[in-house]
């Protein structure tokens, strides 16, 4: 990346984020509710770019994932007695009924739930039609077809939360990866109530300077970037604008910067060479993502590659097992009441707070929407549902 561009992207988050990397720590007893949104690639190639492994080993990673995810965080419970679990956010374009089958059932087991994930626009622009029909496809194949998903009341459009592929949700990339300024409409209309895009990766050149923020977009939904701007979230207020940007931290990590002589940011990416840890858990911490109203609730939302081999010893190995024992074991020292949340309870426990809720955010996990099977899941498959979702 160009020096240029370097600065910009530091101009967006060094101001807000350094603020809030210099306030003091959070003190007294706190909530914190922890979400992982996984960009769940079972085609993922280390070699990156539009490169797919073969369907087999799409297979074998995802058989390896079932298996051993629960055995590793079965034992280590959350304050509700749940476990560690995952927001598995599927990519629309890379469907694959049978591995969606095998994720379906992890998920209706306990260890998750299933999202949409869309990786667009290469290597020509999208168009708001074609996105449109792809995610109105996969939307109703989740949830018609794998009982993924939510309804909102007795509604029956299947409701979703949305992370976009490359980060350029609604062309924050300059029409590269999406092309279609109009996509947080498109999103609207389609059932999106909560996007989990953001923070971008270091460097990226989506990365809005609206940060550590829960929000409504503050711009029309209908233009390019209407997320840049935003209306936090906060107690007594119900917000009007879906879907809601609920952000993960964005924060200089002064002590690993002042070694390094550079920036070095906290973006809440699980990867291997930044591992989960409590040194990390301070500064989601002090990120202090949060309903205004309700400083003792704080929302983490971490996201991951976990289908992607370099990064298995960050989701399910030894560093993984050791931070989570510590987490767990350590909570009432730390005073923190954990919350172990898919997207869809943070999003349920965020409007609970706007709504002045108060007491333990884990009763409020199925607050508004509620998962699509438990309300109006059919018992088979409907064959109406189109048997191939093309990108």
């Amino acid at each position: 990346m160009s020096l240029r561009k370097r600065a910009n992207y530091l101009r967006k988050v060094l101001p807000g984020g350094t603020l809030r990397a210099l306030s003091a720590p959070v003190r007294g007893h706190v909530h914190l509710l922890i979400a992982v949104a996984d960009h769940f690639e079972p085609a993922i190639s280390p070699e990156g770019g539009a490169k797919r492994v073969p369907r087999p080993e799409q297979e074998r990673r995802l058989d390896l994932w079932v298996s051993e995810y629960p055995k590793v965080v079965d034992k280590w419970r959350d304050h509700d007695e749940r476990p560690f679990v995952h927001t598995y956010f599927y990519p629309a374009e890379q469907y694959d009924e049978g591995l969606l089958d095998t994720l379906a059932e992890h998920c209706h087991s306990g260890w998750g739930e299933t999202e949409i994930h869309l990786h667009h626009g290469y290597p020509e622009p999208d168009t708001a039609e074609n996105t449109r029909r792809i995610l109105t496809d996969f939307r109703d194949r989740l949830a018609f077809r794998h009982g993924c998903l939510a309804v909102d009341g007795d509604r029956k459009q299947p409701r979703y939360c949305f992370v976009h592929g490359n980060f350029a949700l609604a062309n924050s990339r300059d029409g590269v990866n999406c092309g279609v300024d109009s996509e947080m409409s498109v999103l609207a209309e389609t059932g999106c109530y909560a996007d989990f895009t953001l923070p971008t990766g270091t460097w990226h050149s989506a990365q809005t300077s609206k940060i550590n923020s829960l929000y409504e977009c503050a711009l029309p939904l209908d233009q390019a970037v209407p997320h840049r701007r935003g209306i936090d979230l906060a107690a007594g207020r119900a917000p009007g604008i879906f879907p809601l940007m609920l952000q993960g931290p964005l924060l200089p990590d002064l002590a690993r910067s002042a070694r390094s002589r550079s920036p070095v940011l906290e973006t809440g990416a699980i990867t291997q060479p930044n591992p989960m840890s409590l040194h990390r858990l301070a500064l989601w911490k002090r990120a202090r993502v949060r309903v205004a109203g309700r400083p003792d609730w704080l929302f983490i939302k971490l996201h991951c590659h976990s289908m992607e081999p370099r990064q298995r010893d960050a989701v399910l190995g030894d560093r993984f097992r050791k931070f989570l024992e510590e987490l767990v074991s350590g909570a009432d020292a730390r005073k923190e009441t954990l919350h172990f949340v898919t997207a869809r309870e943070m999003a349920n426990i965020a409007l609970a707070a706007c709504d002045g809720k108060v007491g333990n955010p884990g009763d409020y996990r199925d607050y508004r929407f509620k998962r699509f099977r438990d309300v109006l899941a059919p018992a088979g498959k409907m064959d109406s549902v189109p048997a191939v979702v093309k990108g």
